[in-house]
């Protein structure tokens, strides 16, 4: 980081460290003994559309490797592009196999990354509920190698199309997982992810 970097006050970006989703199995347990929020089974990762023949085969490279137990009962992962026009890969596991479902997380960043696609991840993000049926994700920002928990207000089925989150619920969270993972210390990076793939 240069002298105008300080004066300027930006700061040194953080590395991605694409290990810290393996601490997501531990922030469960917490979370689960801590607040009552159990894994949804459902995860997914938000990255940049790009067009072309090297992304295309990253793609479906990724679409089979996720795909490789569906003839077991696995379910299809699922892509999907959102309002924004990013797209979404879904992933779904039983609601006992975190660990399962955290390694396609991570195989997928990485399988992009190494492509050459990683300026295009955004985040990936990890679902759970409560007794109360109230959602809640762990997001990770790929850019900062942090999470943050996203709370939307549920309104009947789903998140409230009028943008509401429960900022209690997710100051709670992130005390509750300081030890567990590295959370996004600027709560002005805690993006909401409206409508999310396995939120």
């Amino acid at each position: 980081m240069g002298f105008l970097d300080v004066i300027l006050g930006r700061s040194k970006p953080v590395r991605p460290d694409l290990d810290q989703l393996f601490a997501l199995p531990s922030a469960a347990v917490t979370l689960r003994a801590g607040a009552g929020f159990t894994p949804t089974g459902l995860g997914s990762v938000c990255f940049a559309s790009v067009e072309g023949g090297a992304f295309d085969r990253i793609r479906r490279d990724v679409g089979e490797l996720l795909d490789a137990d569906t003839e077991r009962g696995g379910v299809p992962v699922e892509f999907s592009r959102d309002t924004y026009g990013y797209t979404w890969l879904l992933a779904r596991r039983p609601l006992d196999d975190t660990a399962v479902l955290v390694n396609d997380l991570h195989a997928v960043n990485t399988l992009l990354q190494e492509g050459g696609f990683g300026p295009q991840l955004l985040c990936s993000l990890m679902g759970f509920r409560d007794e109360e049926r109230r959602p809640l994700a762990l997001v990770y920002l790929y850019k900062r190698g942090t999470f943050y928990p996203f709370a939307p207000v549920a309104d009947g089925g789903g998140a409230d199309a009028a943008g509401k989150r429960d900022n209690e619920l997710e100051l709670q969270v992130r005390a509750l997982l300081a030890d567990d993972l590295r959370i996004e210390e600027d709560l002005g990076r805690w993006f909401p992810v409206w409508g999310a793939p396995g939120l």
